[in-house]
């Protein structure tokens, strides 16, 4: 037996977080993990020679200034990209480009697309800052909130009514109010749906989806800083926290799976591993999905039923797929879209579908239909970082909704049909796209549940849906009110409040409850 003071388990981003803050301060703490490397679902990785991957995340989002200090992460090399995204749907139009520079953005949007976009996207981001709140977005150290709470939140009627919107409302109810034009608007309103959509299995009309679309708009209250793309990946961040935790006498241990989270006498006392060693510690931080760790790696005796069942419900409905390409040269455009083969301008191109399609197309995979024209988000890392791929190469990768999971569904078949359709809609846009391919591998939500112990491919650990945030989403100690009857444990996971997405804040706020209750 191998005696710490704290154990961390998973050493995603969430995972590291929590170990480098406990290891600062003062704590004998491993963090373990059962993939040959660190770093989750933010890793870049070498799927083939010389071709470097963002296999699953591939930004920093917006995070809490408290976070972003404490960890470090203001100190990394980053790639000063004058364009993040570009948003177009592939009839012709216009592209919508995302400048990084706010008054870059809103001369092209009143230049391009009108004074009505500018107007409705300043809109959006004045609708979203109560709901930003009431989620707690980047409260770092915060518990949830209660329904109660997140109302008082709003300061006036119509951010009351944000709040409602927030959490009855539909995508598409907030996009009709602010960009109603559904053509002019098209590739925007796109975007504003898939930046919510891909949290959810939900189409954008359904109610209740407006919760991700908030989620997704906010900012830090007086913080200017946006998503970025960091130079060698966002494998850079992990890899980061990592030597972090290493260089202040922290351990990172690798292929050691926690088969069980050990408890007596209701408090923890460590873990044992898929080896049969057991290690002990009087602290132990989950960064598993909250269900998994539960109902997996706890003894079911030491935990009330009703506690197992909630967590049981929580839903994991991954429904993507996801794609990496070597290419042997970069994507041409084509007219109307020449402008995109500015290298700039490829750092994220999606290339999207409108609401009511992307709704439609939801609603079919659910029948087991493969979406005939899917939501792309395509990505050419290596024209801004030339070191992900060999010299005068290209390491490419694409998004697309919806992979159907319900129903008696060819897998296999699905996978190599929806493939074809990305391909497809990519080079429709870019001829000498697919010519270009010298490999590609294609992951769905199952093989991403293989490589990651993601329950079903979902990379929240637990859907953005409505009823699975704010109280319903757990905290570092379990649910608002029933609280984990063990003391010692903590939840860190992705699927806990202040996730989905890479914001830290589960990590955080479990390594913070945790020295809290040690008195540190």
């Amino acid at each position: 037996m191998t005696g710490y003071d704290a154990i961390v388990v998973g050493a995603g981003h969430n995972g590291l977080a929590a170990a480098v803050l406990l290891q600062k301060a003062g704590l004998r703490t491993v963090c373990l993990d059962s993939k040959l490397y660190a770093g989750g679902m933010a890793s870049t990785v070498e799927l083939f020679d010389g071709y470097q991957f963002e296999i699953a995340g591939s930004v920093q989002f917006p995070t809490a200034p408290v976070v972003r200090q404490e960890l470090g992460l203001d100190t990394l090399p980053t790639i000063d990209l004058d364009v993040m995204s570009v948003a177009l749907r592939g009839v012709g139009d216009d592209p919508m480009v995302q400048y990084s520079d706010p008054i870059k953005l809103f001369t092209h949007l009143n230049e391009v697309h009108g004074a009505d976009a500018v107007n409705g996207m300043a809109g959006l981001m004045g609708w979203a800052q109560a709901p930003t709140r009431a989620l707690g977005r980047f409260e770092a150290g915060a518990p949830p909130k209660s329904i109660d709470e997140m109302y008082a939140c709003a300061t006036n009627e119509f951010e009351r009514s944000a709040i409602d919107d927030m959490l009855f409302g539909s995508v598409t109810d907030v996009l009709d109010r602010y960009l109603p034009d559904r053509e002019k608007h098209g590739a925007l309103r796109g975007s504003m749906t898939v930046l919510a959509v891909n949290t959810l299995y939900r189409g954008p009309a359904t109610p209740g989806s407006a919760a991700a679309l908030a989620f997704g708009l906010g900012v830090p209250d007086g913080d200017t800083m946006q998503m970025k793309k960091l130079r060698g990946g966002i494998g850079a961040l992990t890899a980061h926290l990592a030597d972090l935790l290493t260089s202040q006498g922290g351990e990172v241990r690798l292929r050691s799976k926690v088969d069980e989270i050990l408890v007596a006498d209701g408090r923890v006392t460590g873990v044992r591993i898929e080896s049969g060693e057991t290690l002990a510690a009087p602290i132990v931080i989950s960064a598993v999905a909250p269900d998994l760790t539960v109902n997996e790696l706890v003894d079911p005796g030491a935990l009330p039923a009703d506690i197992r069942e909630r967590y049981a419900r929580i839903d994991h409905r991954g429904s993507y797929l996801q794609m990496h390409f070597a290419l042997d040269e970069a994507p041409e455009f084509a007219a109307p879209y020449e402008a995109l083969n500015d290298p700039s301008m490829q750092a994220s191109i999606g290339i999207f579908c409108t609401p009511e399609e992307v709704q439609q197309q939801w609603e079919d995979c659910r029948r087991g239909i493969v979406p005939a024209d899917p939501t792309v988000v395509f990505q050419i890392p290596s024209q801004n970082d030339p070191d992900l791929a060999p010299e005068g190469k290209h390491a490419a990768s694409a998004f697309a909704l919806w992979f159907p999971i319900e129903g008696d569904v060819d897998y296999g078949a699905a996978k190599v049909e929806m493939g074809q359709r990305v391909i497809d809609k990519i080079t429709r846009l870019a001829p000498n796209f697919e010519r270009s391919i010298s490999r590609h591998t294609t992951f769905t939500p199952r093989h991403m549940g293989v490589m990651f112990g993601a329950p079903g491919g979902d990379y929240c650990h637990g859907l953005f849906h409505a009823q699975q945030v704010g109280p319903n989403r757990p905290g570092p100690k379990g649910y608002l009110g029933q609280p984990l009857p063990i003391q010692g444990l903590y939840l860190a996971s992705t699927g806990c409040h202040g996730g989905p997405g890479i914001t830290f804040i589960p990590g955080y706020n479990a390594a913070r409850a945790a020295l809290d209750d040690a008195g540190r």
